[in-house]
């Protein structure tokens, strides 16, 4: 990790052993709320646990993910946006692709950043029918904004740089294998 100091972070609420470290090293971090990850172990998100953690860690430049529910429907992600204490400039809800569009549009008429989530038949990011789907997405946000709000892409760093304009993404990956290069 001391390769990677001045960089941007990604540090999730589900594997927070780092996070302190992050904060006095990163050029800025991206506090993940967990939530995939408690998905993917069957587990229960801890929305409470989360907001506290948070406490003493978001400021600028720092920011964080808004609890969602992954596979879940708007009423649910709408659930989890109630209650949450911090300055939406600090803040990023999810968009789950297999949620409707219109729901897309409402989030970014409301927040300047806003996280796509790959979710249900969207699962597997940069398949087929997930590449038609973050162009639906771009093409409904491009007719209803001249200035893209920002859109960070969760799990889609391979995706950067491609045909979609995503503000940011992030990716395990990287902080799994950086160690690997050498540099």
């Amino acid at each position: 990790m001391e390769k990677m100091a001045g960089k941007h972070f990604c540090v999730s609420f589900a594997n927070p052993q780092n996070a302190d470290w992050c904060l006095k090293n990163a050029q800025s971090v991206m506090w993940d709320n967990g939530a995939f990850t408690a998905f993917t172990r069957k587990q229960t998100f801890d929305k409470e646990g989360y907001i506290r953690w948070l406490e003493p860690r978001l400021g600028h430049p720092h920011w964080a993910v808004v609890p969602d529910v992954i596979g879940g429907t708007v009423q649910e992600q709408k659930d989890m946006l109630r209650g949450w204490p911090y300055p939406k400039t600090l803040s990023a809800p999810v968009w789950h692709l297999a949620l409707p569009i219109d729901y897309l549009l409402a989030l970014c008429d409301e927040w300047p950043r806003v996280c796509f989530g790959s979710s249900q038949q969207y699962w597997k990011v940069g398949s087929l029918e997930w590449r038609r789907r973050v162009d639906a997405a771009f093409d409904a946000l491009s007719r209803r904004h001249r200035h893209l709000p920002a859109i960070h892409m969760l799990r889609g760093l391979a995706q950067a740089g491609k045909r979609w304009p995503f503000a940011s993404a992030d990716s395990v990956n990287v902080a799994r294998n950086f160690k690997n290069k050498g540099k």
